[in-house]
């Protein structure tokens, strides 16, 4: 197989042949944003955080990632994690005293406040992660997640240790380690940076509680579609003002409830670009 170098941007990236290893000087570092992972599948990680700019901000430890094998806390001479649903049922249960052992230790060195440790529940019965509380969260010493499997966490557990319980949406996972990666990909952009632009961040979806205007680039006629003649004027206070109609029109149409809320908060103020624009050719 060639090697060969794609360009994205300004920057060359060789691509990997196989999943970035989870390097053992990327554990804990005290002065940085850490992620420490309660899972049964540590291999997992850093999966598709090792790429691209977290991949390389991991690297230069502007964050830090540490997985926690929960199976090192299991029972028994198979080191047990899960036990059956009381009550009857199917499926199996993750222990409570396994991960209360998991998390013992996991902030044994820390030092530890529910305020600046958040201890997340990855659950499809969670509240939905949103763009807000991923920016509370890069603002905190770190995260602490336990990856769900089976059909659940017992309760007692989740209670004394006072988890926040988080889903990334309405559908069901085999496993809370995908859930994992999105949420903390979705944390680290916010960290100062990490994306290297800080523009990058505010013009995006959700920053401003609306949805981003479409994006163009080269080349400017393609396959009989031309970017809109706004964007190549040179005209910036009018290609912000597109922009704002744009992004006002595509959260009206596709995230009502958004808008909503949008309009909420500004209503005291004029909303002039609600009307509906042409279509510049």
């Amino acid at each position: 197989m060639t090697d060969k170098s794609k360009s994205y941007g300004r920057h060359n990236v060789r691509p990997n042949l196989s999943p970035t290893p989870l390097l053992k000087d990327q554990n804990y570092v005290s002065n940085v944003w850490t992620a420490k992972v309660v899972t049964l599948f540590p291999e997992m990680f850093p999966g598709t955080l090792g790429y691209s700019v977290l991949g390389k901000a991991l690297q230069n430890k502007l964050w830090s990632l540490e997985t926690i094998n929960l199976r090192d806390f299991g029972v028994g001479k198979h080191n047990d994690v899960d036990g059956t649903p009381s009550g009857g049922g199917p499926g199996m249960v993750l222990r409570a005293d396994v991960i209360d052992k998991a998390l013992t230790s996991t902030t044994e060195n820390l030092n530890f406040q529910e305020q600046s440790w958040p201890i997340i529940n990855l659950s499809p019965r969670g509240r939905p992660l949103s763009q807000v509380a991923c920016e509370h969260l890069a603002n905190q010493n770190g995260i602490i997640l336990l990856c769900g499997r089976f059909e659940g966490t017992d309760e007692r557990v989740i209670d004394k240790w006072n988890m926040q319980e988080i889903s990334l949406g309405d559908f069901i996972l085999t496993g809370g380690e995908i859930a994992a990666q999105a949420l903390i990909d979705s944390v680290v952009r916010n960290i100062p940076n990490v994306l290297g632009n800080e523009l990058s961040i505010t013009n995006e979806s959700f920053n401003d509680g609306l949805l981003e205007h479409p994006q163009y680039t080269k080349p400017s006629d393609w396959d009989g579609q031309k970017v809109p003649k706004v964007l190549l004027s040179g005209d910036h206070g009018e290609i912000v003002r597109w922009r704002n109609n744009q992004a006002l029109e595509i959260t009206k149409k596709r995230r009502p409830d958004l808008f909503k809320k949008f309009k909420k908060k500004l209503h005291d103020l004029p909303i002039t670009s609600l009307h509906k624009q042409k279509k510049v050719k």
